[in-house]
């Protein structure tokens, strides 16, 4: 009942963290395209009020004409609307997802013995200790070198390439992935609800009271609000990567991550410049070529072919009553009729049978041998001379009746 209980829980969670989030990052979008699409007004009314820029758009069968004041308009409005709750509401149910699916399993899906062997309590401290550090150190650096955006970009960049190292050097590499992008939202959330929110609350308060407006508020939420954009697309890849094992089970997985979160920059990167009416193709490009150096990096390898006797004949053929053995050892904890490990067959995949396993072996192929993403943290231990013999089972034609 445990587990169906937490199967509900994740299924909520993470309904109710993709619509947060589908909010959060449609807002986000909205205002960045709005900011760089602006139009300087052609009404001297408008002007003489303080409006900076205007647009004209029309959506749903309504015109709409959203207008920027450089200052603020002479009467403040009663009701603003402020934007933030989105973000608290993403990180909120990400997190809950995070403890539900990988705190409460740290065994599991936090631990791999052949990455780091460590405790289920030390694997959970060391996770929430990933995310409070990566806040402090990105916020350390905007403090002390705020007034160079190029210094504080690169620094930052530097910072998440180390930090993805370690990480999937901690962790599995699952894990080590989606922890990367939380630590990269916790960022994000922590600037709105640090930085601009309170920022923006002070320049009204100064506003409301006809006191003048310190710039430095206006200034350092600007920053943070373009760090957020920039940070956007990795942290969806690194929310999706655990559905592609094919990424985090390379050798060199915290390369794969640092390519293809480039490749979000970098296409994010044109699109904002494409909203200011500037359009290079080199940004886009070049985030391209870094996916295509992943995509070839992580590309399977063709096993070399089973070696000749001395006679001449081929190596005897991987019986299927050893597979059975393997199966039984590493593989019926999680897939079986009546798994010991999970409250159901996890993926609805059993492999407690020979037509189960005979039905499966493409996909046991694919997850054991070549991806070695199965089992999960490799938390029944897995040997590779059982993945190559799974693997020469495979391609000699995954008999079953041997």
């Amino acid at each position: 009942m445990e587990g169906y209980i937490l199967d509900w829980a994740n299924l909520l969670l993470r309904w109710a963290h993709v619509i947060t989030a589908i909010a959060w990052i449609g807002s986000s979008f909205y205002f960045v395209w709005l900011d760089n699409s602006l139009q300087k007004p052609v009404d001297p009314d408008l002007v003489d009020k303080g409006v900076g820029g205007e647009l004209w758009a029309v959506h749903g069968g309504g015109f709409y004409n959203p207008q920027k004041y450089l200052t603020a308009p002479k009467k403040l409005p009663e009701n603003l609307h402020w934007f933030y709750w989105e973000s608290y509401s993403t990180w909120m149910t990400g997190f809950a997802l995070l403890v539900v699916l990988y705190l409460f399993n740290a065994s599991t899906f936090l631990i791999d013995k052949n990455v780091y062997d460590m405790s289920p309590g030390a694997a959970v401290g060391l996770a929430v200790a990933y995310l409070l550090v990566g806040w402090v150190v990105y916020d350390c650096i905007c403090r002390v070198f705020g007034k160079n955006d190029r210094v504080v970009g690169i620094l930052v960049a530097l910072y998440v390439v180390l930090a993805a190292y370690v990480a999937c050097h901690l962790f599995s590499g699952r894990a080590a992935f989606l922890l990367t992008g939380a630590m990269i939202a916790t960022i994000m959330s922590a600037n709105v609800l640090v930085w601009i929110i309170p920022g923006q609350r002070k320049t009204v308060a100064a506003m409301r009271e006809g006191k003048p407006v310190d710039p430095i508020h206006g200034k350092n939420a600007k920053q943070r609000s373009v760090h957020n954009t920039y940070f956007t697309l990795p942290v969806l890849f690194a929310m999706l990567s655990n559905h592609y094992s094919m990424t985090y089970a390379h050798k060199y997985n915290w390369v794969v991550l640092v390519l293809i979160m480039l490749a979000g920059v970098l296409i994010r990167q044109f699109f904002i410049l494409k909203h200011k009416g500037k359009i290079n193709v080199l940004w886009p490009a070049a985030g391209v070529a870094a996916l295509g150096v992943v995509a070839v990096m992580i590309a399977p390898q063709p096993r070399q072919p089973v070696a000749a006797q001395p006679d001449g004949a081929t190596a005897t053929k991987v019986s299927f009553a050893k597979v059975q053995e393997i199966m039984n050892a590493r593989c019926v904890q999680c897939h079986a009729e009546a798994p010991k490990m999970m409250p159901t067959a996890a993926k609805g995949i059993k492999l407690d049978t020979a037509d189960e396993i005979k039905a499966h072996a493409q996909l046991i192929y694919q997850q054991a041998v070549q991806q070695k993403a199965m089992p999960l943290g490799n938390v029944t231990q897995i040997t590779d001379d059982e993945r190559a013999l799974l693997g020469q089972w495979f391609e000699s034609g995954a008999n079953t009746t041997q």
